[in-house]
Parts: C-alpha cells; sequence; structure tokens
C-alpha cells in the first residue's frame, strides 16, 4: 500500500509542472504579441519548430531515465538535480530584453527551446515515477488521481495569482512596467515550483523491481519494442488529440475575454489594490473544475472501465464545446457554466491517461520480457507537447489568418475566429481523442491478467 503522504509527494510534483505549463499554455502566446511585441504568426512558427524537435527528446530522456542507477532510484535523481534550472530558465522565458524585433525572436526561441527541454529532462522522470510506485493498477489509477488533482490545484494557483501578481510587480519603481512585472510575477511561481519538486523527492519511493535488469537489453530492442506496441501508439493519438483541443481553448482565452467579452467589467478588490479579471476566473474556475473531474475519473472509471470513462467523458467535451460558440458576451453566467461543465470532462480523462500509460509499461514487459517504464512513460510527456505544440502553433496561425491584431478593436472576422478557438476547433481534438481510444485493446480483465502473470514471474525470479 502507498501511504496517503507518499501519494500526496508524488502529487507535489505534477502541481509544480502544471504551474509552469498553464502558464506558458494560457499566456506565453499573449505575453509574446501583447507583451513582448513579436506577430501572432512567427510565435505561432516558433511554438512549432521548437517544440516539435524537443518532443522527440522525450524518448530519449526515457531511455537515459531508464538506464540510471543511483541510491535514490532510477526516476527521483532528476527531480532533486533538475528542480533549480528548471525555475531559472522558466523566469527567464519571460524577461523582455532589449532588443531589436529579430534579436528579440532569437531570444524567445533559445530560451523557449531551454525551457521545453528542462521540462523533459525532469518531466519524463517524474511521469516514469508511476510505474514503479506500486504494481497494483487500482493504486496506480488513485497515483494518477492524487497527480491530477495537485496538477490542477497548482494550475489554479497559479492562473489565480499570476495577473494580481504582474499587476503588483509592474507598478514597482513608480511607472507602470508590464515587461518587468511577468518577469518577477514568473519568479514568484518558480520558486513555490523548485519547492514542490523537491518536496515530491523527499516524500516518494521506487519499488517495483523489472523481471530482467535493463542492461541486457539494447537501446534498439526496447525502440523496436515500442514501435510495436499497438496501445502505445493508440494512447500517443488520444493524448495528442486531447492537448489539441485544451491547448486551443485555452491560448485563445484571454483573447476571447479582452477583445470578446472586454475587460471592462472586471471585479476590483480596493483592499488588494489589484484588480480580478474574467479571464482569471474563468481560467481558475476551469482548473477547478478539473479537480472535481479528476474525483470522479476513479470511482467512474472503475464501475464502467476506464475505455468507456474516457469516451462519454470527451463525447460530452464535444457537446458543450459546440454550444459554446453561441453565447454572446452578456451570457456570463453560461459561459462561465459551461466552462465548468467542459473543464469536468476534461478533468475525468487525464488521470486515466496516465494509469493506461502504466498498464501499457506491464504490457510490454510481458510480451516482450523487458521493461522500459521511462520510455514508455516518455510518450506520455511527447504526446503532451505534440499536443501543445500543434494546438499553439495553430492557435497563433488561426488569430493571424483571422485578421487579429495586438491592442486595437478586432474586426469581425477576427472575433469570429476567436469565438470558434473556444468552440468547433478543439471540439475537433475531442473527437480525433474518442476515435483513438474506442480502439485501444487493454480491458480491466486483460490488465488484470498480466498483472497476475508478471507477479508470478517476479516470484520465480526472486
Amino acid at each position: 500500500m502507498v501511504k496517503l503522504s507518499e501519494k500526496i509527494g508524488y502529487g507535489f510534483g505534477d502541481m509544480a509542472s502544471s504551474m509552469f505549463w498553464k502558464i506558458f499554455g494560457m499566456f506565453l502566446l499573449y505575453f509574446y504579441t501583447d507583451v513582448y511585441g513579436l506577430a501572432p504568426a512567427a510565435v505561432g512558427t516558433m511554438f512549432l519548430v521548437t517544440r516539435v524537435w524537443d518532443s522527440f527528446l522525450d524518448p530519449v530522456i526515457g531511455v537515459i531515465a531508464d538506464r540510471t542507477n543511483t541510491r535514490w532510484g532510477k526516476f527521483r535523481p532528476y527531480l532533486l538535480f533538475v528542480a533549480v534550472p528548471f525555475g531559472i530558465i522558466g523566469v527567464l522565458t519571460f524577461v523582455t530584453p532589449n532588443f531589436s524585433i529579430e534579436w528579440k525572436l532569437v531570444y524567445a526561441y533559445i530560451t523557449y527551446t531551454l525551457m521545453m527541454m528542462v521540462y523533459s529532462t525532469i518531466n519524463v522522470p517524474y511521469a516514469s515515477l508511476l510505474g514503479v510506485m506500486t504494481p497494483s493498477p487500482n493504486e496506480r489509477t488513485t497515483l494518477s488521481s492524487y497527480r491530477m488533482f495537485f496538477a490542477y490545484l497548482g494550475s489554479f494557483i497559479a492562473l489565480l495569482i499570476i495577473q494580481p501578481l504582474v499587476e503588483f510587480f509592474s507598478k514597482i519603481g513608480g511607472t507602470v512596467n508590464p515587461q518587468q512585472g511577468w518577469t518577477y510575477g514568473v519568479g514568484v511561481i518558480a520558486i513555490m515550483c523548485v519547492a514542490l519538486f523537491l518536496g515530491c523527492f523527499a516524500l516518494t519511493k521506487e519499488r517495483v523491481i523489472p523481471v530482467k535488469e535493463e542492461a541486457k537489453s539494447t537501446l534498439k530492442e526496447d525502440l523496436l519494442d515500442l514501435w510495436r506496441n499497438r496501445p502505445w501508439w493508440i494512447l500517443l493519438g488520444a493524448g495528442i488529440a486531447a492537448l489539441i483541443f485544451n491547448s486551443i481553448r485555452d491560448g485563445a482565452t484571454i483573447y476571447y475575454f479582452k477583445y470578446y467579452i472586454l475587460e471592462d467589467n472586471s471585479l476590483k478588490i480596493a483592499s488588494l489594490g489589484v484588480t480580478v479579471t474574467w479571464t482569471s476566473l474563468y481560467l481558475a474556475l476551469g482548473q477547478a473544475s478539473n479537480m472535481v473531474g479528476v474525483a470522479l475519473a476513479a470511482p467512474v472509471a472503475n464501475h464502467i472501465g476506464k475505455k468507456n470513462t474516457y469516451m462519454a467523458a470527451m463525447a460530452m467535451a464535444t457537446l458543450l464545446s459546440i454550444i459554446f460558440y453561441w453565447f454572446t458576451a452578456d451570457q456570463l453566467i453560461l459561459i462561465f457554466v459551461f466552462q465548468a461543465l467542459i473543464s469536468i470532462c476534461a478533468g475525468i480523462i487525464f488521470p486515466l491517461l496516465w494509469s493506461m500509460y502504466a498498464d501499457i509499461a506491464d504490457y510490454s514487459e510481458l510480451k516482450c520480457g523487458r521493461r522500459a517504464t521511462g520510455l514508455i512513460f516518455s510518450s506520455s510527456s511527447m504526446s503532451q507537447k505534440l499536443g501543445w505544440t500543434l494546438g499553439g502553433a495553430l492557435t497563433g496561425w488561426l488569430l493571424g489568418y483571422f485578421g487579429f491584431k495586438a491592442n486595437v478593436a478586432q474586426s469581425d472576422s477576427a472575433i469570429s475566429g476567436i469565438k470558434m478557438m473556444l468552440s468547433f476547433l478543439p471540439a475537433v481534438g475531442t473527437v480525433l481523442s474518442v476515435i483513438f481510444i474506442s480502439l485501444y485493446p487493454l480491458s480491466e480483465k486483460k490488465v488484470k491478467e498480466i498483472t497476475e502473470k508478471l507477479e508470478e514471474r517476479r516470484k520465480i525470479e526472486k
């Protein structure tokens, strides 16, 4: 049995990752266009170029982690040694240097590429840790639920405080300086992330011992095993599609409220001297609703199965997203209600994905006689990055295509495009995700058989 303190500690890791990841997903495009000064199409291309090649770094990190052997285990050392670089490079990504536009773009390419690389270096081993903390499929689903609950909690906190932090730090020095505000505001988040990763390292343990030593397998054998792993390909496609859905909605949100809803009716907290925008409240509500979805994932999946739960949640998200298009700017209550409902659906699926990756690691070990936990879990990070890559690039390109211009009143075409980016366009991702997951072959009965056979092998080889 995994202790409660360890479940919470494991959750700390994704809480740290998600605090930065949500800020990147929801504010980085806006930062680059409206604060940093880059054209949206140029940012979209940068997202594509930097993230695509970096996504393929994830399997390399997975292979290296699988072959890591230290007194702390295979995966936990990365939490210890990469936490501080993670925080530092994250802050540098939100620094606005006094360069020409061309060199600003170069700086953005360099810092964002480094950020995604360091994200891989800490997040792939962190994700892989789930596969070696316990051999129990049910415990893994519970750990996944803790992980995602804390991930959304971290996102909720980050999204709720980042704009007040930016506003506060922007005013230091006597003049309003949003560039300074973003750097210092993200710096506060970075300190929190480093502390959480170190807490995750301190509270977790690695328990699952492979049937065979990884040293007996070669990189070529591991990659061939992965290539032939049909469930892995299916989850990869489902994960990418689900994250395209999330990233387009997230990336377009701030534009939706700034240029369509208009922020004139934002809530002012006089006692604190800050403004809480509808954007912050909308995004924070989304994270709180995600946590409700996470809480529902395990009990619903235990009743009707992971696959059926996933398909039902994504089908509902598709319908709700399509309806979202027709809301007018004065229908804030409906906008917020549907944000909550869509976010509950999104919250349900991600614990299931992580739990399925752990099941796939067992499936691969039984089928091939070799365990490549890090390599298999690296696909989860790869799908996350590819999904955000495609979604982020599409967001930038679509803004340019619909005629978006920063900091001015938008044309009817641009407004219609922004509305579609919170409705029809992300719904394409949910439909694709349902199609992929409908092909997933590992039922609860099959996973139980795999677990029992591996336990028998491990007993024999002790």
